[in-house]
């Protein structure tokens, strides 16, 4: 702006500088024009009046300097020329103030030589004789003077033109300075040009506006980093060929991004076929779906494509831990399953025994024990029934049972009074020990957890075995342990016990007549009071179960 301003400038006071020189050297031209002919005028008139006195006599020995003097006879003829000879010169009755002389007794006039480089001006009068006299003197042209003056004058031209750009120079930097110290941040409170007060204040309304997009956009993105960095799902916004916009903090452990990755291709962290073919379809527009295991665990990675019209501008990846959700669909389908198998078994006993009845295939004596094996499998199947009801109605919270302060000491000892006569049964010392500790929870479901774990305790237990069951207070919590002197567990098994229908000895199990579901429906009974269960189990010595409690 400072040069275009500056060479405004300049061209500007070189075109005034110009126009004033050749307007002035006009005027003074026709000044000194003016001048000279008027010296002319009366030179003519003096010279006329002294011929008229002397006549041709006047002109013997007259040095008439720079003046030329021609004296023409009415018809035209040169009589006398003070410069050239009267005999080659031509009629002069044509000239144009010799013509007006004889009209108007005095005429003038100018004429400029061939080459233009010299101005002639005539005065003629007419003498009383009838003759002309006329003087004429050599002027030089406005070209010639200025050619004259050719080397003062690209002196001042010079000096003008530095002027000129001092000034310049000078001057567009007074006028943009005030333009280059505008405070933009409060356009509003600068004191300068008039000119400028309604741009300051279109700019001014264009920065509110500005800031109020800004603040939005901002408080936008802190919306989004602030959900998308507390999210456990991985979120990668991806550009056109791939590259990494934008990645939230669980992506990045996921694909062990290490510093900034923005900017990087999606690539450089997992070059994986799966994400590859992520990206192929993100770049064709289309949704995909894929999955991909890491760290021992399952991902489910969707990918969808962002278009600005016809064109992909982008895509979002989302990355979703499915590990739990598979290893649901597996229990489901699992325990589907075990519960056809489950009940298939004692209907088949039961029909196979009935059918023998029926056909009357049994001996009299015989006939009992058939009837007790139909009755047993029948008890089997309502156990596994109830047990199944009872979970299902634990997955979904325990909904409709209420919760009271119960003592979990006293429920204890009722419990191991219910189940006393099978530990004698069964030549297992069954004993209870502790304090009263009082707990906000469900009498039913705390009364499940512990017969559960003490029918377990004493079903896997050595023939004169012993159960011990403890309750003590823990500040603000309360510990039921259930211990045994049984088979034990084996290590490699005792995360999966309470797993459904899972069984350590599937054979003694039966044998027993459980239904694989008891320590499930521990596991969940404890989860909905809040509860810990932690397993010690060693194979031969023993099993201890320990249940921990919060009070409220």
């Amino acid at each position: 702006m400072t040069k275009r301003i500056f060479r405004s400038i300049f061209l500007v006071a070189m075109a005034v500088f110009a126009a004033s020189v050749l307007l002035f050297s006009i005027m003074l031209y026709n000044y000194f024009s003016d001048v000279r002919q008027e010296q002319l005028r009366v030179q003519t008139e003096l010279a006329a009046k002294a011929v008229a006195a002397e006549g041709v006599a006047y002109f013997d020995d007259l040095d008439a300097r720079e003046y030329r003097i021609t004296l023409i006879a009415p018809d035209g003829k040169v009589i006398f020329d003070s410069r050239s000879d009267t005999g080659e010169m031509e009629n002069h009755l044509e000239r144009e103030e010799i013509r007006e002389a004889l009209e108007n007794a005095f005429g003038e006039s100018s004429r400029y030589s061939v080459t233009l480089m010299e101005r002639a001006l005539y005065c003629a009068e007419k003498l009383p004789d009838g003759s002309v006299l006329r003087m004429s003197v050599s002027q030089n042209t406005l070209l010639t003077l200025l050619f004259g003056m050719s080397q003062p004058l690209a002196a001042i031209i010079l000096i003008a033109v530095a002027l000129s750009m001092f000034l310049a120079y000078r001057l567009s930097k007074q006028i943009v300075k005030p333009l280059n110290s505008l405070n933009l941040d409060d356009p509003l409170s600068n004191e300068q040009y008039d000119e400028l007060a309604p741009l300051l204040h279109r700019i001014d309304s264009q920065q509110r506006q500005i800031k109020k997009q800004a603040d939005e956009l901002r408080k936008r993105q802190e919306e989004f980093a602030a959900v998308t960095e507390n999210m456990a799902e991985g979120i990668v916004v991806l550009g056109t060929s791939g590259e990494i916009l934008s990645i939230n903090p669980a992506a990045a452990r996921l694909f062990d991004a290490s510093g900034d990755v923005v900017g990087q291709h999606m690539l450089t962290l997992n070059r994986s076929p799966e994400v590859s073919d992520l990206l192929s379809a993100m770049e064709k527009g289309s949704h995909a779906e894929k999955f991909l295991d890491l760290k021992g665990r399952k991902f489910q990675l969707d990918i969808s494509p962002v278009s600005d019209g016809e064109k992909v501008s982008g895509g979002v990846l989302l990355i979703l831990d499915v590990t739990e959700k598979e290893r649901a669909e597996q229990l489901r389908r699992e325990f589907t399953a075990n519960v056809s198998h489950e009940l298939k078994t004692p209907l088949q006993t039961i029909s196979g025994a009935a059918e023998l009845l029926k056909n009357g295939l049994v001996k009299e004596p015989d006939k009992q024990k058939f009837y007790a094996r139909i009755h047993g499998e029948s008890q089997r199947m309502i156990s596994l029934v109830e047990d199944i009801i009872r979970l299902s109605h634990l997955d979904e919270g325990a909904k409709g049972m209420p919760r009271e302060r119960v003592d979990l000491f006293k429920l204890a000892k009722e419990t191991v009074k219910q189940l006393q006569p099978e530990a004698e049964a069964a030549k297992i010392a069954l004993e209870v020990s502790g304090e009263a500790t009082e707990i906000d929870g469900i009498p039913q479901l705390l009364n499940s957890i512990i017969y559960n774990l003490i029918d377990n305790s004493i079903k896997y237990n050595h023939e004169g075995g012993q159960v011990a069951v403890s309750v003590k207070n823990a500040d603000n919590r309360a510990i039921l342990a259930v211990e045994d002197t049984g088979i034990g567990i084996p290590k490699e098994h005792q995360e999966r016990i309470f797993e459904r229908f899972y069984r350590v000895d599937k054979s003694r199990s039966k044998a027993l007549g459980g239904t694989g579901l008891g320590l499930s429906i521990v596991k969940h009974a404890a989860m909905i009071h809040g509860a810990r269960i932690e397993v010690e189990s060693e194979v031969g010595k023993g099993t201890r179960v320990e249940v921990d409690f919060p009070k409220e």
